[in-house]
């Protein structure tokens, strides 16, 4: 996208990104697509407080790289799982996530799907992730306008963050 074409949007009071992604673009998880659970989840500094009050951190978390994520787990079944068997350790079997139904919560990274987000020249931008295009089949099947829902998609939590870079994967 050109720098003409990107559009700074106000999420929060005085928290605005840059969005650098078609304004027209829909997104709605889809039943049994989990692509997104397929891949480690990067748990930011206030993630792991969280999640440390619904799970036992040291079974559910691994490092890679100096940083924290949600272990990946071999699952004994044949959906909902990556091309190596193994999700996250939070997915059912039914494809649903049990912290966000159990719970009412989910890591930062969870709620930023599809988009990636990354820090530029002291501003918040956002982006589809690359990897979303190819995989993700949650794209312009509804009618929730990604745009006018941002505040669904980025916590305040990434403001506060000095590197937000939602690309990092286990």
């Amino acid at each position: 996208m050109s720098a003409d074409q990107r559009r700074r949007v106000e999420v929060y009071p005085d928290r605005e990104v840059v969005v650098e992604f078609d304004p027209d673009l829909t997104f709605e998880c889809v039943d049994d697509c989990t692509w997104c659970c397929h891949h480690g989840v990067l748990l930011y500094d206030r993630d792991l407080l969280e999640l440390a009050q619904r799970a036992n951190l040291a079974e559910t978390t691994t490092d890679f790289r100096g940083e924290k994520f949600v272990t990946r787990e071999p699952k004994d079944r044949d959906d909902h799982v990556g091309e190596d068997g193994s999700a996250c350790a939070f997915l059912r079997e039914d494809g649903l996530c049990s912290l966000h139904l159990e719970a009412d919560w989910k890591p930062t990274r969870c709620s930023v799907f599809p988009l990636g987000v990354w820090r530029e020249d002291g501003d918040l931008h956002v982006d589809i992730r690359e990897s979303a295009h190819e995989h993700c089949e949650g794209l312009n099947v509804s009618e929730r306008s990604v745009i006018d829902n941002l505040e669904a998609f980025l916590p305040e939590l990434l403001w506060e963050l000095e590197n937000p870079d939602s690309d990092r994967e286990l």
